[in-house]
């Protein structure tokens, strides 16, 4: 089983309550949920957020739309996805996902969950060797590897990076990287300030009407046409 794992949250220095913030008629997260369900690859989603008082209204909002939510300690990240792939069933591998990322694309997730298939890898990512914009990071690990950093790992303020451990041992795990045709990493269309969901909401009420499940590359040309997107450009 291939368990896609969303991180959200309703706490936000800069932006509180985005996970609900709408685009085009819809709480964020929603929209999120949509484009990763377009991914082939994947068996079940699972949103992993918080048990503190702040995120009670986002996961019974989740929940009431039917959507599977599991809630663990704030500040652990990595204990709490690692009990997401407990409570899925037999997994072969999670794939890490963001909640400040409403451009996901469900073509990268396909092709890295792929690349950490076909080559064996325990991590595969297009995060370490950055070449797509920020906010379309996918990473995929195994299920024994996740294992064992939360196993391993002491340190309560690496435990909020899930994945890091992973990443810095490059020669005690595998690693695979999806690179893209060239370099977009200068672009960052993560929302995690009041201009940046309004960028969001420009894209949105740009794309969507036309075709719900656009891409990154539809994203590139409105933003390269567009002057007052002008700062998202490549």
């Amino acid at each position: 089983m291939i368990l896609a794992v969303l991180q959200a949250r309703m706490g936000s220095s800069r932006l509180p309550g985005k996970a609900m913030a709408t685009l085009q008629g819809q709480p964020m997260i929603l929209r999120q949920l949509e484009r990763i369900r377009e991914a082939r690859t994947l068996s079940k989603i699972i949103v992993a957020t918080s048990d503190q008082a702040p995120d009670d209204a986002l996961a019974g909002f989740l929940v009431s739309r039917g959507v599977t939510v599991h809630r663990g300690a704030g500040a652990d990240i990595l204990d709490r996805i690692a009990r997401c792939a407990e409570a899925a069933g037999p997994v072969s591998h999670i794939v890490r996902l963001k909640g400040d990322a409403p451009f996901v694309d469900p073509g990268l997730i396909d092709q890295t969950v792929r690349l950490a298939l076909s080559t064996g890898a325990d991590y595969a990512s297009n995060r370490v060797h950055r070449t797509y914009p920020a906010g379309l990071e996918v990473e995929v690990v195994t299920a024994q590897t996740l294992r064992t950093a939360a196993a391993e790992e002491r340190d309560p303020l690496a435990r909020i990076s899930p994945t890091a451990a992973i990443r810095e041992q490059a020669g005690r795990f595998r690693h695979a990287h999806l690179r893209a045709v060239r370099d977009w990493s200068g672009l960052d269309w993560r929302v995690k300030t009041p201009a940046d969901l309004a960028f969001a909401r420009s894209i949105y009420d740009a794309l969507h009407p036309v075709d719900p499940g656009f891409r990154m590359g539809d994203v590139l040309d409105l933003v390269e046409s567009r002057q007052d997107l002008g700062r998202f450009a490549a």
